[in-house]
């Protein structure tokens, strides 16, 4: 079994296949960054404040792109709150002005010049809550701050599968199980034979 210790070549083929499989799973999660316009294009939930929309463990699938539309109420949406770290995932309640920015015609008046320039217009603001909280969200936000801003939202939920993020809540409440799993993943790629 250790025989593969001895052979350095053998020993370095499987220490670079386990860095390939590291690189390839770090860059399909850039990939699917850029793609959808989200530092963290896939969520679990940590609480039961969306219940019974969705369950603690559940894995979200965020899109970050609104090409026609800004956020509206009643959407799903994952924010971080300024100096804090945990992704609050909760439903948009209320929102205060258009925020959208489109295209408008450069005269001011809608004559047949239309420009492509943006119109300036004041940006959306957003007040969200759990559904299975009684208030808003005003007291999670940053101190001074009233409602969430677009550049605030992580992005707005296209999909779940349930339960399974499930492990990565194990391993945020239970820090030695990732020492456990990530000795138990080097034993299996030092191990293996080919």
């Amino acid at each position: 079994m250790l025989s593969s210790l001895g052979n350095p070549r053998q020993a370095a083929t499987q220490i670079m296949n386990f860095g390939l499989i590291l690189s390839t799973a770090f860059m399909m999660w850039k990939g699917l960054s850029v793609i959808t316009n989200s530092p963290s294009p896939i969520v679990v939930v940590l609480s039961g404040s969306m219940e019974p929309a969705f369950q603690r463990g559940d894995l979200l699938v965020l899109w970050n792109r609104n090409l026609f539309s800004e956020t509206n109420v009643g959407e799903i949406v994952v924010y971080n709150v300024k100096g804090k770290d945990i992704p609050i995932v909760h439903r948009v309640v209320r929102k205060f002005g258009a925020g959208f920015v489109g295209p408008y015609r450069s005269n001011g008046y809608g004559g047949d010049n239309i420009g492509t320039d943006k119109a300036p217009r004041p940006e959306a603001k957003l007040l969200t809550k759990g559904d299975n909280n009684a208030a808003d969200d005003t007291e999670l936000y940053a101190r001074g701050q009233d409602y969430l801003n677009r550049k605030d939202i992580v992005g707005s939920v296209v999909g779940y599968m349930p339960f399974v993020g499930y492990v990565t809540i194990m391993l945020s409440e239970h820090p030695w199980l990732k020492t456990v799993m990530l000795g138990i993943m080097g034993l299996v790629v030092v191990l293996q034979r080919e």
